[in-house]
């Protein structure tokens, strides 16, 4: 049986000799409804930041 190139990998992308697995580039990025949640997440502590801005705030605190 001939010997393997140095560079060349198997069928799972892992080298012969070593075990390690090469890079196989970036990986997919976060799923949408952890997208979708960041959005509502971060719209909502802008309204709230708005609200105390303009004096809405939370009303019973005031004396």
């Amino acid at each position: 049986m001939a010997d393997l190139p140095p560079d060349s990998d198997t069928s799972d992308g892992s080298n012969p000799d070593t075990g390690v697995r090469r890079h196989r580039g970036p990986v997919a990025g976060a799923p949408r409804w952890v997208k979708v949640f960041g959005i509502i997440a971060i719209v909502l502590v802008l309204l709230f930041v708005i609200s105390h801005l303009a004096g809405g705030g939370m009303g019973g605190h005031t004396p």
